[in-house]
């Protein structure tokens, strides 16, 4: 039933509906990553949530579209909050680089269930058209976000001169191969993965005549 306007104070009523926003996407995120985003239902995200009815979907969302977007920008959302910190705790070009690709790679292990229904939404949820039903735009750009770290890095010389666009790339290729094993059920060691690739960038990378 839908809240009246005069039935409860407005903060309240936001609260009640973000949580409830909130609960249909946790239950949507669990559902894509163990059926798969083909076999996702309302109803199967109705019934994993608790809720009565899928108009209690419908209510909160305006369609397939918006819940789907909500579970993207819900699991970016929080992978740059995981990230981010970890970051910034940092102020040396090489750490700073460091804590990207092994934070990246700690959150996939923390996480697995998030990421393998982030990568399936991004992969499999598309129009009648065949167009992506989702964008992944408002996540901040990473590749980008790694060409202008990799080149302050260069102008500080602790990176040597290299092609930043091209290592930005490596790098995240690198990090997405991960999610999609995870995506595919590979049972490995993510950790000890991010820690490779963190110690096989810093050696693409340093300046040797900083040493």
């Amino acid at each position: 039933m839908r809240v009246k306007p005069g039935d409860a104070h407005p903060v309240s009523r936001s609260f009640i509906t973000d949580a409830r926003r909130a609960q249909i996407v946790a239950a949507a995120i669990e559902t894509v990553a163990e059926l798969g985003y083909a076999r996702t239902s309302f109803a199967q995200i109705a019934k994993r949530a608790g809720i009565s009815s899928v108009r209690l979907i419908s209510y909160h969302f305006d369609g397939k579209e918006d819940l789907f977007q909500a579970v993207v920008d819900t699991v970016q959302d929080e992978v740059r909050a995981y990230m981010h910190p970890r970051i910034h705790a940092h102020t040396e070009p090489a750490a700073m680089l460091a804590a990207y690709i092994e934070s990246n790679l700690e959150f996939m292990a923390e996480h697995s269930t998030k990421v393998r229904a982030l990568v399936d939404v991004l992969a499999n949820a598309r129009r009648e058209d065949g167009t992506p039903l989702v964008s992944s735009a408002g996540f901040d750009t990473p590749v980008a976000l790694l060409v202008q770290h990799l080149r302050n890095g260069q102008l500080s010389g602790v990176f040597r001169q290299f092609d930043a666009e091209a290592v930005a790339t490596a790098i995240r290729a690198s990090i997405d191969a991960a999610a999609n094993r995870l995506a595919v059920g590979d049972d490995f060691d993510v950790r000890a993965y991010g820690r490779e690739l963190s110690a096989l960038f810093a050696l693409a990378t340093r300046n040797e005549g900083t040493l």
